[in-house]
């Protein structure tokens, strides 16, 4: 058992660092990135200023808390950016993928490595710089009270998204072409994750439903957390009660994207290769 964990490790890591190195060829594409962040950002902050007003609270949140709350949305979405879906329907489109279905290894391990190494890359060309921009510069309160807690609710959302992304890329085996679902589900996400409007400031109902959905558990709650938040959700959830709400849904999506895995490999054909 042990053995196998060591190997599994070695091959993640020996993927991850491939990733690496072939990535930071194209480092400028990250350094571009950087300025998606702060722009961002500033945007948020001159919307939310005009939305407050003369307003101390709106949807349980003070203004300051809602423009760290933005700053904290940019940031994990550098640490949690995902490219599972497309790059999975290209390999089915061009039917590479026979070359993964012969290997020994899982391909959905294989895309998980790739995406540690790439992040990694996000890490330094991205994140860091963005931090230091929040904090420094924007004099944006971006440290976490909860370090240990906030490092936990966003390595389940880097989880999470991959793991709906990969689920979303395997539509290609039915579909050829998964762009049209991609699509819906970016949309939908860009709201319904807290990315463009905190999700407190939804009716109860509608919040209530969105526990039931993938969306909050790769934004509004890493961020909750992240900001220490003392009452997340419609629920009320304490951090603890969130993050053990977001490892049951990274779970029950890792176990959905295995069903949804042997369903789809026994519809390809490798056309194409």
């Amino acid at each position: 058992m042990i053995n196998a964990i060591k190997q599994k490790l070695g091959i993640c890591k020996a993927v991850a660092a491939v990733t690496y190195k072939e990535w930071s060829a194209y480092r400028t594409h990250s350094l571009v990135s950087v300025f998606v962040g702060p722009v961002y950002f500033i945007v948020q902050y001159f919307i939310w200023t005009a939305v407050y007003g003369d307003n101390g609270i709106l949807g349980g949140m003070e203004l300051e808390q809602t423009i760290c709350y933005f700053g904290v949305i940019a940031l994990i979405g550098y640490l949690t950016m995902d490219f599972a879906d497309w790059n999975l329907q290209m390999l089915v489109q061009t039917g590479k993928f026979l070359t993964f279905a012969l290997r020994p290894m899982h391909h959905r391990f294989y895309a998980l490595s790739q995406k540690i190494g790439h992040r990694i890359l996000g890490f330094f060309l991205e994140f860091l710089p963005c931090f230091v921009i929040f904090e420094f510069l924007f004099k944006v309160d971006i440290i976490p009270p909860h370090i240990g807690w906030t490092i936990l609710s966003v390595g389940l959302a880097f989880l999470m998204n991959f793991y709906v992304n990969y689920c979303l890329g395997m539509t290609a085996f039915f579909l050829v072409r998964a762009d049209g679902i991609r699509r819906v589900y970016q949309l939908a996400g860009s709201v319904l994750s807290g990315a463009m409007i905190p999700l407190s400031f939804f009716p109860e109902p509608l919040c209530r439903i969105m526990m039931f959905l993938p969306f909050q558990y790769t934004g509004y709650i890493p961020a909750m957390v992240w900001t220490g938040s003392e009452s997340i959700g419609a629920a009320g959830l304490t951090i603890p009660q969130a993050v053990m709400c977001q490892a049951v849904a990274v779970l029950l999506a890792a176990l959905l994207s295995e069903v949804i895995y042997r369903a789809s490999i026994k519809r390809f054909t490798a056309v194409g290769a």
